[in-house]
């Protein structure tokens, strides 16, 4: 065994687990058998009728998704980076903010924005007479605003955290080299933040995900409002719920493992 200089034996990496472990294949064995039970004494014989309507319901769900996570994200980084630098007159209505969203409901920020704030637009002549009421007259204008608000304010607080946790060493020798304020913090402080709170995007982007089937109580038509269409038309109850089941489980999946690829090329670990 290799030894270090101090004489403690070197770090050697976990052998990597193999697929074929008894727990896994017991798991493998339950999924299959779940599978073929669903395959065989479950009614399928309407899927072919709603394929569209589900592809365009899936569709719908992943814009929702990557659309607000991503100017949740773009708002989130000022937000926790007032919160860290300042000033207070920035900093206090950051984590007020912050405080308020993550401390209600999403449903009811939602239903505030479409009943309360929808409602409040009609009330205006000019807004119905401008270029803006045909979009501010649908619903996905505001289950858009409710989930990006709401990514901001919990990601905010994660950037942060990522903003205080990078080494003040690093920033003193960034000014030491001449570096602008701008400079540093587009090449060492926001790479750095983005690196540690890599790992915790993956999860807020998975309850993301999670999330966006309540923008079909304002009817906006994703998956889970095209799934709801199904049991109201075929009375049926487990089968379309397997189905929405299937489709976020494969989702959740793919976003996983899209992070999980982007970890390995970025250097997160012990950032």
């Amino acid at each position: 065994m290799a030894e270090t200089v101090s004489g403690m034996p070197a770090y050697q990496p976990p052998k990597a687990r193999h697929l074929f472990e008894p727990h896994r294949l017991l798991l493998m064995a339950v999924f299959a058998a779940i599978v073929f039970c669903a395959a065989w004494f479950m009614r399928w014989d309407w899927l072919p009728k709603y394929q569209w309507r589900l592809a365009a319901g899936v569709w719908q769900t992943l814009l929702l998704l990557f659309s607000t996570a991503f100017f949740g994200f773009l708002l989130a980084v000022p937000i926790g980076l007032v919160q860290v630098t300042g000033p207070r007159l920035l900093a206090w209505p950051a984590k007020i903010f912050c405080t308020i969203i993550r401390g209600t409901p999403l449903l009811l920020q939602l239903w505030l924005l479409y009943y309360g704030l929808g409602s409040l637009f009609a009330q205006y002549p000019e807004i119905r007479s401008s270029f803006l009421w045909p979009y501010l007259r649908q619903a996905w204008p505001y289950g858009f605003a409710a989930l990006m608000l709401s990514f901001a304010a919990y990601e905010g607080e994660v950037m942060r955290g990522a903003f205080a946790g990078v080494p003040k060493g690093e920033l003193e020798a960034a000014r030491a080299f001449g570096m602008s304020r701008l400079t540093m913090f587009r090449r060492i402080w926001l790479p750095r933040a983005i690196h540690r709170a890599l790992p915790t995007l993956t999860g807020e982007t998975v309850l993301q995900l999670k999330s966006t089937p309540l923008v079909a109580t304002i009817t906006v038509v994703d998956v889970y409002a095209v799934i709801s269409k199904v049991r109201q038309d075929t009375y049926l109850t487990y089968e379309p719920l397997l189905l929405l089941a299937l489709i976020y489980l494969c989702l959740t999946g793919l976003l996983v493992m899209a992070f999980r690829f982007l970890e390995n090329r970025i250097p997160t670990r012990g950032a």
